[in-house]
């Protein structure tokens, strides 16, 4: 019941009218970059960040949360209406979504997406409020070698679970991990990597990492195929459901809520896999499943419900363990550490207000997103006719503007430009973007945990792997390595293709 309480009092936080109107704010925002073509919440955050540095943790968060599930339903706009995912959590739902719309049921699959995002949301928000806790009182008691074993769990899922290819996987992380030591060593204050450039001795500000990775490096790539990607925008004028729409979906947003929440509360589990396996489930269990392929609304409601609770299940370690799951997930871990705030067990003692305030207001930005959206669907749907050089235009300009508002430094717009072409030749070649951000923000913090460890062994490897804990991680981590080969193999023998979601053939897929 202790969470319940907290959350009471969060709410005290979140119902102040300055706080409502961050949330609403924040909302409405998210909403319209993230609904624009090619741009999901991942970098819908990390280009609406640098505008929440102004304001005091608290407001900046809760307009945080409103960016976050504003980004989550652009994302599944674009996917219905111009089968352009944003994210490839997002690519189950442009399967039946943008058939629906080319049918002509482009409401309906708008509305059971908000709907379902708000039933999952809600659900899993409240899982979060009574996990969140019990969770925190059992992570304070982790040691070094604890948090050392999960980061490193964190890194092999990143790099084995997401994306076909574990090679372009391992170099993206290893990537992440090279920009994560620029800076001056704190344990021996020796420069590493600065190349004799004092701007490089604190480091590469995440900021200009995320922006510089998501916003810039996507804008570029989506950019340079304009015009092989011709733009054909399905129009609609509001989200409706029928009576049918209703019987047919509510059972798939319950049961992707089911399914999501667990995915996404695991270190590094992601939303790819649930909303794929929410998608075989709706089909096996449909009555009509010669329908699924040509527009099946159970196909857009429980992905959509799936992906939302396993957005707000990912919160549970990214609060209280402070580990990423998600790179919209890495990018908050971003922003708490730009207000010298770390999530952590510890996170809920020191910041509590903040933290329930936060959950609060997740409750509240679920219900104006709804409220929001289903009269407004047609509105946002006319966002996506902005010509797309314009767009890219002035995702560059904003993107730049964020960059050097972050610290005031010229270096930061070199730096913008050599991380956003870096981020278009990650895209080129197919190296995933996701491990690297989780590189660059928790490489510090494991170097950090692993010193530690060691330090208390005496320099012993045995130091790392000393705490049954510690040794179920490593299980864990030798699981998540060694099960996906075995199916391979087995599919193999069966002269079945591998399955891999997470790169289809959609435009602005990542």
């Amino acid at each position: 019941m202790d969470g319940i309480t907290s959350l009471i009092e969060g709410f005290g936080t979140a119902l102040t009218l300055q706080n409502l109107l961050y949330a609403f704010l924040g909302v409405a925002l998210g909403t319209a970059i993230g609904v624009l073509p090619g741009i999901g919440p991942a970098m819908t955050i990390a280009l609406l960040m640098p505008i929440t540095f102004t304001l005091e943790p608290t407001q900046a968060f809760i307009m945080f949360a409103g960016i976050y599930y504003g980004g989550m339903y652009g994302g599944s706009t674009t996917s219905i209406l111009l089968n352009t995912p944003g994210e490839s959590a997002s690519v189950v739902t442009a399967i039946e979504g943008n058939m629906m719309a080319k049918k002509g049921r482009g409401a309906a699959a708008l509305a059971t997406a908000a709907i379902g995002s708000f039933v999952a949301g809600t659900i899993g928000t409240l899982g979060l409020a009574l996990l969140a806790q019990p969770v925190a009182k059992i992570a304070i008691n982790l040691g070094a070698p604890d948090f050392f074993a999960i980061m490193v769990m964190a890194f092999i899922a990143v790099t084995t679970v997401l994306g076909s290819s574990k090679v372009r996987g391992l170099a993206a992380l290893g990537l992440g991990l090279l920009i994560g030591t620029i800076g001056i060593d704190k344990t021996s204050g020796q420069q590493r990597l600065t190349f004799g450039i004092p701007e490089l001795a604190d480091g590469i500000d995440v900021v200009v990492v995320a922006v510089g990775l998501f916003a810039m490096g996507e804008a570029l790539w989506v950019a340079a195929h304009l015009r092989r990607h011709p733009v054909q925008v399905i129009p609609v004028k509001g989200a409706t459901m029928t009576k049918e729409d209703w019987r047919r979906s509510w059972k798939p947003w319950l049961r992707g809520t089911v399914i999501g929440f667990p995915f996404g509360a695991i270190p590094a589990g992601g939303a790819e896999i649930p909303t794929f396996l929410s998608y075989v489930t709706e089909r096996k269990l449909a009555k009509n499943k010669d329908e699924f392929g040509h527009g099946a609304i159970e196909g857009v409601a429980g992905p959509e419900a799936t992906n939302n609770a396993s957005a707000a299940g990912g919160l549970v370690p990214l609060l209280t363990l402070g580990i990423p799951t998600t790179a919209t997930a890495a990018i908050m871990l971003g922003a708490f550490q730009r207000y010298n705030i770390e999530p952590g067990p510890r996170l809920f003692d020191t910041h509590g207000e903040l933290v329930w305030g936060l959950i609060a207001s997740l409750f509240i930005g679920n219900l104006i997103l709804l409220v929001l959206n289903l009269p407004l669907a047609g509105v946002w749907a006319r966002l996506l006719l902005i010509p797309r050089p314009y767009l890219y235009a002035g995702i560059l300009f904003f993107a730049a503007i964020g960059a050097y508002a972050a610290n005031g430094s010229a270096t930061d717009l070199w730096l913008l430009l050599v991380i956003g072409a870096l981020g278009f030749l990650m895209r080129r070649f197919g190296i995933p973007v996701l491990p690297t951000i989780v590189g660059v923000i928790l490489g510090p913090l494991a170097e950090a945990k692993l010193r530690q460890a060691l330090q208390i062994s005496d320099g012993s490897l045995s130091g790392l792997v000393n705490t049954p804990f510690s040794i179920l991680v490593y299980v864990i981590c030798a699981l998540i390595v060694l099960v996906p080969i075995v199916i391979e193999r087995r599919r193999a023998a069966r002269g079945q293709a591998p399955v891999d979601v997470t790169h289809a053939n959609f435009e602005g897929g990542n």
